[in-house]
């Protein structure tokens, strides 16, 4: 044995070799492959962070876009000015709860896809009931706008209705005014005649004892026929109407006034009709003032010098 060992020495000493070498490789292999299967796992470890870093960078950009949509749609509901007390008072409870949900997006500074979500529904569902409060006040205000202008439209005529109804009013007024002044009766000639008893006329006033007023009451087809009073009212030199007594009165715009003579039995036919009355008394020279009443109408007058 000896001897063999010693005829073939590189014989075993190379065996040896061999088999060392064998279980070198072997390591060196296992040991590539758990740098390899490492490296993978580090790549993956490092993916899965970038992708949990990504994933928490987007989940902060989406709060913040919520955020700022919802700090807009405050700040449209704050600017939307309406009369309707209605619709104040539900857009009032939309601007709580868009308070309400910019708190909790606030104070949530990790939230998850699911609450995300759950808050996107949420402004969105704000956003349209808004929009829609938008639409119901501009419907409002177009026919607010509307019903102003036929308003407008209404007065205008109803102020030029009214105006023509005026007017017409005016001018039957004044065609009234016409036809009653055109339906007076009027006197003409009128004469004061001093007189004796004998009823023969003197030029002397002292010699005189009463006094006949003549006129004529001119044909009228505008005026009513039938009886009439007629008033004369005489005013003498010392400016004082002549009357047979306190009690001889008559009204005239509203006031009772004196007269001198009246006769009740004037019946008028629409024709020229004279007409005399008479007055008794004593007089003096001077000026005398005859005025002739009927209807209500001072309806002639003149002036006399007796001497």
């Amino acid at each position: 044995m000896t001897d063999e060992m010693n005829q073939y020495p590189y014989q075993y000493e190379d065996g040896g070799d061999n088999g060392g070498n064998n279980t070198l490789k072997g390591y060196r292999i296992v040991i590539i492959i758990l740098i390899c299967v490492i490296g993978i796992l580090a790549v993956q470890y490092y993916r899965q962070v970038n992708m949990l870093r990504g994933s928490e960078e987007l989940l902060t950009i989406e709060r913040d876009t919520l955020q700022s949509r919802l700090s807009a749609l405050i700040m449209n509901m704050d600017s939307i000015k309406t009369e309707n007390d209605t619709i104040s008072q539900n857009l009032m409870v939309e601007r709580n709860r868009a308070d309400s949900l910019m708190d909790a997006l606030t104070k949530h500074k990790r939230l998850s896809y699911a609450e995300i979500n759950k808050y996107k529904k949420q402004v969105a569902t704000l956003t349209k009931i808004t929009q829609g409060y938008v639409r119901q006040i501009d419907s409002l205000d177009r026919i607010n706008k509307q019903l102003s202008r036929e308003n407008i439209s209404y007065r205008k005529k109803l102020t030029a209705a009214q105006l023509r109804a005026e007017a017409a009013e005016e001018k039957s007024q004044e065609l009234s005014h016409k036809v009653q002044q055109g339906s007076i009766i009027r006197a003409r000639e009128i004469t004061l005649n001093a007189m004796t008893n004998k009823d023969k006329e003197v030029d002397k006033a002292k010699r005189a004892t009463r006094l006949r007023i003549s006129f004529i009451l001119n044909a009228n087809a505008m005026a009513s026929v039938g009886e009439r009073n007629v008033y004369v009212r005489v005013t003498g030199p010392d400016d004082v109407v002549l009357a047979e007594s306190p009690n001889a009165l008559f009204e005239f715009n509203g006031e009772k006034i004196t007269y001198t003579a009246m006769r009740s039995d004037v019946d008028y036919q629409g024709e020229d009709l004279p007409v005399a009355l008479f007055y008794s008394g004593s007089f003096t020279a001077g000026r005398y003032i005859v005025e002739i009443y009927m209807d209500g109408h001072l309806i002639g007058s003149n002036e006399h010098i007796l001497r």
